[in-house]
């Protein structure tokens, strides 16, 4: 059970400036884990959904090329970290969630 509080996190944090700049890497998908709903309302541009509630999550996130990075986010930040902690147990070494999530974010989002 203390294990549990002592894990350190698989994956990386970032702030709505660090996620945008390292949006403009090569190699680097942005992957929104909201529902499709949740989506169709706003969007940050360039981002692909994959709802992290989804029963079929874990079979999308299997196709992926886990040699890419990934700055993965959600409305406030919860389902982006389950979704990056699932990732990081799978394989995938770079994914990074952005703090706050999608409320942090002051850029412009597509529709």
């Amino acid at each position: 059970m203390f294990g549990l509080f002592n894990k350190s996190k698989a994956f990386n944090e970032a702030t709505a400036t660090e996620f945008a700049d390292q949006m403009k890497a090569s190699n680097t998908v942005v992957l929104d884990v909201r529902t499709r709903g949740e989506f169709a309302g706003g969007y940050i541009k360039g981002a692909k959904n994959i709802d992290v509630n989804d029963g079929a999550f874990t079979k999308k996130i299997a196709g992926l090329d886990k040699s890419k990075n990934y700055l993965v986010y959600c409305r406030s930040g919860m389902r982006s970290a389950s979704a990056c902690n699932y990732m990081s147990d799978n394989g995938f070494e770079n994914v990074t969630n952005l703090r706050g999530g999608i409320m942090s974010w002051r850029g412009p989002l597509a529709q």
